[in-house]
């Protein structure tokens, strides 16, 4: 069976899942062989598991039973995407307790697609079924987004590619990738420290300054100290 998902299990015993390539390049629709494969693999251990994410997207129903699963594991799922996480992909991304993007990356939501063949009444049922479709993806969106389903829906219906920032923005990521953040330790340190300094100069140049300028020791306390 030709894969698209590689679990790797690390030197801590945490474990990776690469998801590459299209979803469900062979059979997942009725297949009870690929998915019980790959929820064997999953449930095969336990903890924390992350996520990278590079796919075009792929097999709908693929997608959604691997949102569903990951949704019902017991640990936290840390999704990375680290290219990209089109269509069916963006769905399964929705799956991770914590989504990370990386700066170069994209995530892309469309309308589902399909092939239909037939009467006016057979292309009723496939129009039908695809608006069914959307709006179980959109359930996964609003679910993670917490944005109003028509908008999301307008989003779908215009091909809507999103840059890291952008995903950031509506909710589809929660993090960037690489981004190195400031603590506020840090930033009360360094604000501490630079007054610290500030201070320290100012006593040095302070006895100074009334010779420096010409005018007597008291006058300039005086003014000093209307500054302040």
């Amino acid at each position: 069976m030709n894969k698209f998902w590689n679990w790797i299990k690390n030197e801590d015993g945490s474990r990776t899942l690469y998801l590459s390539g299209a979803i469900a390049e062979e059979s997942w629709y009725e297949d009870t062989v690929t998915p019980k494969q790959f929820k064997s693999e999953l449930i095969s251990g336990e903890g924390d598991i992350d996520i990278w994410i590079n796919s075009p997207g792929g097999d709908c129903i693929a997608a959604s039973q691997i949102y569903n699963m990951l949704m019902d594991y017991k640990g936290n799922v840390t999704v990375k995407i680290d290219g990209i996480a089109a269509s069916a992909a963006s769905v399964i991304a929705m799956a991770g307790t914590s989504v990370k993007v990386s700066p170069t990356s994209l995530m892309m939501i469309h309308n589902p697609l399909t092939v239909a063949i037939g009467d006016s009444t057979e292309m009723k049922k496939a129009i039908q079924m695809l608006e069914e479709v959307k709006e179980s993806i959109i359930n996964a969106y609003e679910l993670k987004t917490g944005q109003p389903r028509a908008k999301l829906s307008k989003l779908m219906d215009g091909e809507t590619w999103l840059n890291a920032n952008k995903a950031l923005e509506l909710g589809f990521a929660d993090e960037m990738l690489f981004e190195k953040n400031e603590t506020q330790d840090d930033v009360m340190n360094y604000s501490f420290s630079r007054q610290a300094v500030t201070n320290s100069l100012l006593d040095k140049l302070i006895p100074q300054l009334p010779k420096a300028v010409g005018i007597p020791v008291d006058v300039f306390e005086t003014r000093l100290n209307l500054i302040k």
